[in-house]
C-alpha cells in the first residue's frame, strides 16, 4: 500500500493528480557522492518534473562550518527558499534522482525550520520516469513568497549531545551507513576519518528500508527492520550516517511508523570520525 501523506511521503500517483495545484511547489534535491560520478544540477537542467526548482543541499547549508552541508542558519534558509518562490501556504514535494536518497534530508531540514507541509516523493525521479510521466527542461516561473520559520531544536543533535547519549545509553543511536563501513572493515570515503561507528549504536543501512523499486517499505516491514537490528523503539532515536544525508531516510521511516521522538546528528561520522578523543567501535559489538 502506498503512503499518501502530504506531511511525510506521497506516491507518484498522488503527485500526478496534484501537479497543477497552484500552491504545490516541487523541489529536485538530487545530491550524489563523488564516487557516483553524477552531476545533479546538469541532470536537473536536462530533465525534471514540470515546475520543479533545483534545491542545492551544499548551497543551502551553513558555510561557516567546516563540516559538509550542515543545517543552515534560519535567515539563510528563508532567503534561499524565498528566491525559489517557496513559502508559507505551499505544499512542498521533494524528490531526488536516486529514488529515495537525498530528498529526505530536505524533508528533515524543512521540519527543523518548523515547516510541516512537505513530503518526499516515494521512488523519486526514477519511478516517475519509469512510469512515462511528464518531464521538462524549462526553468520554473518564480514568484517571491515569505516563509515563517520557527526552528525546532529538538530535531537536531550536536556531538556533545550524541556523546552523552552514547555514554548514558538513554537513546538509540542508529547508523544508516552500509554494514562494512559501520563495522570499520573499509576505509571511509572522506579522507582523514577513522573507520568504525559510535559505541553502542545500531546499524540500519538506509537501503534496508527500501523495496526493490526504490520505494519505502510499509509500516510493519519498517518496524521489523529496525527491531531486527536490535533497535529499542521505546527509546528516543538519534539517526546518523556519513554526513547527515541518508540519516534523514531513517528519520523519515521513523516518522512514518508514528515515532515522533527522533532527532538527527547533523555532523554524523564526518565529525565523529575525525576527533581522536571520541571513542570508536568496530565489528558487530
Amino acid at each position: 500500500m502506498a503512503f499518501d501523506d502530504p506531511k511525510t511521503l506521497v506516491s507518484t500517483e498522488w503527485l500526478a493528480q496534484h501537479l497543477k495545484d497552484p500552491d504545490l511547489r516541487l523541489l529536485d534535491a538530487s545530491w550524489y557522492l563523488p564516487a557516483m560520478n553524477r552531476d545533479a544540477k546538469a541532470e536537473y537542467d536536462a530533465a525534471h518534473i514540470p515546475g520543479a526548482r533545483y534545491f542545492d543541499i551544499d548551497d543551502v547549508s551553513d558555510h561557516r562550518s567546516e563540516l559538509p552541508h550542515m543545517a543552515p542558519p534560519i535567515e539563510k534558509f528563508m532567503s534561499r527558499l524565498r528566491a525559489m518562490g517557496v513559502g508559507d501556504g505551499h505544499q512542498v514535494v521533494v524528490y531526488d534522482g536516486m529514488g529515495l536518497f537525498s530528498a529526505a534530508r530536505v524533508w528533515w531540514m524543512f521540519r527543523l525550520m518548523g515547516q510541516d507541509n512537505i513530503a518526499v516523493l516515494d521512488g523519486g525521479f526514477p519511478k516517475w520516469q519509469a512510469e512515462g510521466r511528464e518531464i521538462e527542461d524549462l526553468p520554473p516561473m518564480i514568484r517571491d513568497r515569505h516563509m515563517t520559520v520557527r526552528r525546532q531544536a529538538h530535531l537536531v543533535k550536536d556531538v556533545t549531545q550524541v556523546s552523552a547519549a552514547a555514554k548514558l545509553q538513554d537513546a538509540e543511536i542508529i547508523d544508516a551507513r552500509p554494514p562494512e563501513r559501520f563495522r570499520g572493515e573499509v576505509e571511509e570515503p572522506r579522507a582523514g576519518l577513522r573507520a568504525g561507528h559510535i559505541p553502542g549504536s545500531k546499524n540500519v543501512p538506509f537501503t534496508t528500508l527500501l523495496k526493490a523499486d526504490g520505494t519505502m517499505k510499509d509500516e510493519a516491514a519498517l518496524r521489523a527492520t529496525f527491531e531486527a537490528a536490535g533497535v529499542d523503539l521505546a527509546k528516543p532515536a538519534i539517526t546518523t550516517c556519513g554526513s547527515g544525508v541518508t540519516a534523514a531516510v531513517l528519520s523519515l521511516a521513523l516518522e512514518l511508523m508514528g515515532k515522533r521522538d527522533h532527532s538527527l546528528y547533523d555532523g554524523s561520522w564526518t565529525e565523529w570520525g575525525q576527533f581522536p578523543t571520541l571513542p570508536v567501535a568496530t565489528g558487530e559489538e
